[in-house]
């Protein structure tokens, strides 16, 4: 996973705690350039609006209890396997928070490089002998 130079990874699945409760943050960055934190929510499914409600809340606790008093506010990413636009334009049209929605697609490396790969770990001396 590669964002750019200036982004500083913080934390996988950073706590924050609200009231007694924990709640999670898939993925937390740092943007040097931006000057702020940058939280990503990952799902593993369509985009619903119910995401951004959970990603809204989230970039309110970091900028509450987390942000520095010199940094920006926070911003926010739902990567999400698909999503319809409309929906999400409907869920971020009074959105106040800077967020963006976004589909991920997986994508194996080209089937020459899985082969060479595959050489390259038949042939090391840790298989050899099986």
């Amino acid at each position: 996973m590669e964002f750019g130079k200036d982004f500083t990874l913080i934390g996988e699945e950073y706590r924050v705690q609200v009231g007694k409760e924990d709640f999670y943050i898939d993925l937390l960055f740092l943007n040097r350039e931006l000057s702020c934190l940058v939280a990503i929510e990952l799902k593993a499914e369509k985009f619903s609006p119910a995401h951004l409600g959970q990603l809204n809340f989230y970039l309110e606790a970091l900028d509450r209890d987390v942000k520095k008093p010199h940094e920006n506010p926070s911003v926010g990413l739902v990567l999400c396997t698909s999503k319809d636009d409309t929906v999400v334009e409907y869920a971020l049209s009074r959105s106040l928070n800077p967020a963006l929605i976004s589909e991920y697609t997986l994508k194996l490396p080209d089937k020459k490089i899985l082969q060479k790969k595959l050489i390259e770990i038949t042939e090391s001396s840790e298989f050899s002998d099986v």
